[in-house]
């Protein structure tokens, strides 16, 4: 059990059923009446944020989160299967709980994921990829001065800005998180 005058940023609680973590906390005492903390709290599970407010003496039951390093193996149909290395156990999710976390992940590629009681709620791509690009249009040669991007396509299929320069069969590392060009490989 965690008491809200113990709150940490980065927390995991169970609060009325649903599982949250803490964004931001802040012990207030003000003048007149009793202190109190008010926090931030992202709802894991469907990513909502709300804010509340809690008395200092508040108790609440620390959630356990599973991270587990798995290889993501293929797509099939509407169904992702996923492999732990250590144990060669399979497991399919499908597309409501994968979402777009598979946007620039290829096949055979290390990903995290995330379980509350068993229950798949998260998958964390790596946070930086190297894709190849297989389809952009040809960079205009002097068109440089404004920093311009134009948009590409990678190997996974998404659409990634890129700055002029970059063509075609190019190799370039991606933020995840973002879903920003960083560099050419």
């Amino acid at each position: 059990m965690v008491s809200a005058g113990d709150f940490r940023n980065g927390v995991t609680l169970e609060i009325e059923g649903n599982i949250y973590q803490i964004i931001e906390f802040q012990h207030v005492k003000p003048g007149k009446g009793a202190a109190f903390v008010r926090t931030k709290l992202k709802n894991i599970i469907n990513g909502g944020v709300v804010e509340k407010t809690f008395r200092p003496t508040e108790k609440f039951p620390q959630a356990r989160i599973d991270r587990v390093e798995m290889q993501y193996l293929y797509a099939d149909g509407d169904l992702y299967n996923f492999m732990n290395m250590e144990t060669y156990d399979q497991i399919a999710l499908n597309e409501e709980t994968v979402g777009d976390a598979l946007k620039f992940v290829k096949e055979n590629e290390m990903v995290k994921i995330c379980s509350h009681n068993g229950n798949v709620f998260a998958i964390e791509p790596p946070l930086f990829v190297e894709l190849e690009i297989t389809e952009t249009e040809p960079g205009v040669k002097g068109d440089t001065a404004t920093g311009a991007t134009k948009p590409a396509t990678v190997e996974t299929g998404a659409t990634v800005y890129v700055p002029l320069f970059v063509n075609q069969n190019d190799v370039i590392k991606i933020d995840t998180r973002t879903g920003e060009y960083l560099s050419r490989v």
